[in-house]
């Protein structure tokens, strides 16, 4: 099984999804379609640390190669531990604006001496029946991803990008368009111009840029891999069912009209 990471470092596409549903069908559905990665969304969802440890299992049970991540609430010590215990291979930070707060974050996911995660028997190490190799293996294996969703994050790039273990950016434009004044203004010259910015500095500082492709449209996946991003979430649970049942019953009533 190929860790997520790996897969990066191998110079790879990896293709994901988001959940925001609390839902393990969902989850374990969207896992044996293929994707690389999910990402359970505990910063704009209702999924509490229980729920996204059950959103793991069924992540796992449905692809083993597929790498279950969280988007988590904040980048608190605390908050960050519970979510990696609970099983996932990965994390992905909102809102990292400076480079102590990418160091934080890491120090929070690493086992020492790269970091100061506590010890102790948890899912992520089958309940302590895996430790040793699981603890040993974990600071190799554990993805470390930070959103630059900010333009303080955008004056501070360079600066975030230098810290020793991180693996990606991943660009959030509805907050950082919020932050510059132009709130989903996406193809506002100032915007384009920051993403611009984020994805230049990734390629000269041989980090993954990773971008959201919100709605379910394959060209604007394509189109993102053509300008460079290689960490790719390709729309989410909830959108792709909304499109489906909203698309699938206009054409319904179009035809029996």
């Amino acid at each position: 099984m190929n860790s997520l990471r790996h897969i990066l470092r191998n110079d790879q596409c990896a293709i994901g999804s988001w959940i925001n549903t609390v839902s393990p069908v969902a989850a374990e559905l969207m896992s044996a379609a293929g994707f690389d990665f999910l990402t359970v969304d505990a910063e704009h969802s209702a999924v509490d640390v229980a729920g996204a440890q059950s959103l793991f299992q069924a992540i796992r049970s449905g692809n083993p190669d597929c790498a279950p991540l969280v988007r988590l609430p904040g980048i608190d010590h605390d908050v960050i531990r519970r979510f990696v215990d609970a099983g996932a291979t990965g994390v992905i930070a909102p809102l990292v604006n400076s480079p102590e707060q990418a160091r934080g974050v890491i120090r929070a996911v690493k086992y020492p001496p790269e970091g100061d995660r506590g010890v102790g028997f948890c899912r992520a190490n089958m309940y302590g029946m895996d430790f040793d190799r699981a603890t040993a293996a974990a600071n190799d294996e554990t993805f470390v991803c930070v959103q630059i969703e900010h333009i303080k994050a955008v004056e501070n790039i360079d600066e975030i990008l230098s810290v020793p273990g991180l693996d990606a950016v991943f660009v959030g434009p509805y907050d950082l368009t919020a932050s510059m004044g132009v709130t989903a203004q996406f193809e506002h010259s100032d915007v384009q111009e920051a993403m611009q910015r984020i994805l230049g500095a990734c390629q000269e500082n041989g980090i993954v840029a990773g971008i959201h492709a919100v709605q379910p449209d394959v060209a604007e996946v394509l189109r993102r891999i053509e300008e460079g991003y290689r960490f790719i979430a390709f729309s989410l649970d909830i959108v792709m069912l909304q499109r489906a049942c909203v698309d699938g019953l206009a054409e319904i009533r179009r035809r029996i009209s």
